[in-house]
């Protein structure tokens, strides 16, 4: 079963991510993803970054995930 800290792992990997949170259950895991490379992104292109960092682990480990992605900026305009 995967644990969310290795969700976590898995996206900072692959993402330059400034803030990060995944909590979950091993099968449905929930994110808080800040990274500079969103930046100029849609929310779509955003989360296609995470999927692309997650690669197939999506198929094969992870059953869901629902995220927030969001630049610095955006992070901290939410303090």
């Amino acid at each position: 079963m995967v644990a969310p800290e290795d969700v976590k792992r898995y996206i900072a990997e692959k993402l330059d991510c400034q803030h990060l949170e995944v909590s979950g259950d091993g099968q449905h895991f929930e994110a808080i993803v800040v990274s500079e490379d969103f930046r100029g992104k849609s929310r779509v292109q955003q989360h296609q970054l995470v999927y692309r960092a997650l690669g197939e682990r999506m198929r094969e480990e992870i059953h869901a995930l629902s995220m927030q992605t969001l630049t610095p900026e955006d992070w901290a305009g939410r303090k």
